[in-house]
């Protein structure tokens, strides 16, 4: 049975504490400037175990992240069913400014950014070296991950997010804040990770470890083209964290605790009840909404091999839909890292640089391939890669992003077009007069 100490528990009364209110610069509901609240070790801790409440919630890696990506990256692939006309914007690309899951996404995002920020701030009171690098690792592990959500999201080649990287003591000065350069917040999500790295520990519980850091890098690398870097990262997690494959591609989804392919996942507790990716993609029968998002034929079509698990990992809902059997267990963890993401972007990385780090890219593939029950392949190439992710990945959140960093094409719009980067909220640009919108919005 899960462990019900999980992020909940703890986070009571310090979760509300700091809970935010309105838009990106809010004033949490006690104020912070007179230090009530984090004067001790203890509380801390627990804004730090709050923060991935926030982060594990429905507004962000518990749900919409994912859901918005596969959206906006599909064609034909998937169906929109759902009574809600928010997450058919993404899937038409004709998203607005006063789309209320867009502001969620944006307001929860810089929640969590606001709070380890306040960690960061206050590690002063953490008295054991230990743990204040841990905890300080942990803050920036989040800080990097949202950080790099928002820049993929509502970022573009040029422009990116406001970028704050410490906290709010004075809520009574101006606090409006611009627009940085997509390069300034790339250097600082990447300065993060590398001190995430070196400060995490290689075992942390549920929480994010040494090699939840480096498989941030490594997913980070890729999307900015360091493949280099991104190989050597994503090598060290396949080599050293202890991962497997699970023995079936079913068995890697669903688990009420990590599974042994899990590198790091968002817990949800019958108490937190936060997987809204059940909500969307599965039928009534599995806690869903009845099949928001159901699978199409072109998905079908991408399989080569008809003993392929994974074309076969779904089911038929009451209405002759198919839905993905990745989410059916209402309470079951959602995966932000697996090791088989990992050995893709190993696989990928050494075909565009001609190298052998670890298996060769036939083999990293085929190891996949293997554990699905389909044939191995006798040659490999980057678009054989490109299409194993879309296999393996699908419905995890990947979509658009793989989209834009190969600069390819979705539904006649090219990678760079304004209509696949999100608005910056309405709300937003109405409370800060130096914010600037997005190009078509």
């Amino acid at each position: 049975m899960k462990n019900l100490n999980k992020y909940h528990i703890y986070t009571i009364g310090l979760f509300f504490l700091f809970a935010c209110e309105d838009q990106l610069n809010v004033e949490p509901t006690l104020s912070i400037s007179d230090e009530a609240a984090l004067t001790s070790e203890e509380n801390v801790k627990k804004l730090l175990i709050g923060t991935y409440e926030i982060d594990g919630s429905r507004n962000s890696h518990g749900g919409y992240i994912h859901m918005f990506s596969d959206l906006l990256g599909s064609d034909e692939q998937v169906s929109w069913n759902g009574t809600f006309t928010e997450p058919r914007e993404a899937l038409t690309k004709t998203m607005f400014a006063n789309n209320f899951l867009i502001n969620a996404i944006w307001n929860n995002l810089y929640k969590v950014i606001s709070q380890t920020n306040l960690v960061l701030d206050h590690l002063a009171l953490i008295s054991d070296d230990g743990e204040r690098s841990r905890i300080e690792g942990e803050a920036r592990f989040l800080r990097a991950l949202n950080y790099f959500e928002l820049l993929r999201l509502f970022g573009n080649e040029t422009k990116g997010v406001p970028l704050r990287l410490q906290s709010i003591s004075d809520y009574g000065g101006d606090l409006k804040i611009s627009r940085s350069s997509t390069v300034d917040v790339y250097s600082a999500i990447q300065d993060d990770i590398v001190k995430a790295v070196s400060l995490l520990p290689e075992a942390n519980e549920f929480y994010a470890d040494k090699y939840a850091a480096l498989a941030l890098q490594a997913r980070v690398n890729l999307y900015v083209g360091k493949y280099t870097e991104a190989r050597d990262a994503a090598h060290l997690v396949i080599s050293a964290s202890n991962k497997v494959l699970s023995s079936s591609f079913a068995d890697a989804f669903n688990h009420d605790e990590n599974g042994v392919e899990d590198i790091y996942a968002m817990q949800v507790t019958s108490q937190s009840g936060e997987n809204q990716l059940i909500q969307m993609y599965a039928s009534e029968e599995n806690g869903g909404r009845g099949g928001d998002i159901s699978i199409n034929q072109s998905y079908l079509d991408l399989f080569d091999d008809p003993n392929d698990e994974r074309a076969h990992f779904l089911y038929e809902n009451g209405k002759g839909d198919f839905l993905t059997g990745k989410y059916t267990n209402q309470f079951g963890n959602i995966p932000i890292f697996r090791l088989a993401e990992m050995i893709l972007i190993r696989a990928e990385c050494n075909t565009r640089l001609n190298t052998t780090i670890g298996n060769s890219p036939l083999d990293d593939v085929n190891s996949l391939r293997q554990r699905s029950g389909a044939a191995a392949l006798t040659s490999i190439s980057i678009q054989d890669i490109l299409l194993e992710r879309q296999r393996e990945l699908a419905f995890e959140g990947f979509a658009i992003y793989d989209i834009k960093r190969t600069k390819s094409t979705i539904a006649g719009l090219p990678y760079n077009s304004p209509k696949l980067v999100m608005p910056i909220p309405q709300a937003e640009i109405d409370a800060n007069a130096l914010m600037e919108q997005n190009e078509g919005y």
